[in-house]
């Protein structure tokens, strides 16, 4: 199951949920969900892989998804900003080393 974790946007202060773990949400709605999470050309590509693999991709993405979506979120300037535990079990899922403070 997914568990939530809140996300800011280092210059702008907007904050959003992103996510951890397996994802439900694309297991039944598949390349809906990037496009609902605004990346339509991540959409598109997942389109795609489903139909060619016959939705099999759809199987294997339900498990990467979430992390995959959070890796380009904090890629492009998002960092960590939810409560220090929800963050520690973020970074740990995620497989990413979180700085000192």
């Amino acid at each position: 199951m997914a568990t939530r974790v809140l996300i800011k946007h280092q210059a702008s202060g907007l904050t959003r949920n992103g996510y951890v773990g397996f994802s439900w949400t694309y297991l039944f709605f598949g390349f809906l969900v990037p496009m609902f999470r605004g990346e339509l050309g991540i959409s598109a590509l997942h389109l795609f892989f489903s139909i060619i693999t016959g939705f099999i991709w759809q199987l294997y993405a339900c498990f990467m998804y979430n992390k995959w979506f959070m890796t380009r979120m904090l890629t492009r300037g998002w960092v960590l900003a939810d409560s220090e535990t929800m963050n520690t079990l973020a970074a740990q899922k995620l497989g990413m080393v979180r700085p000192a403070s």
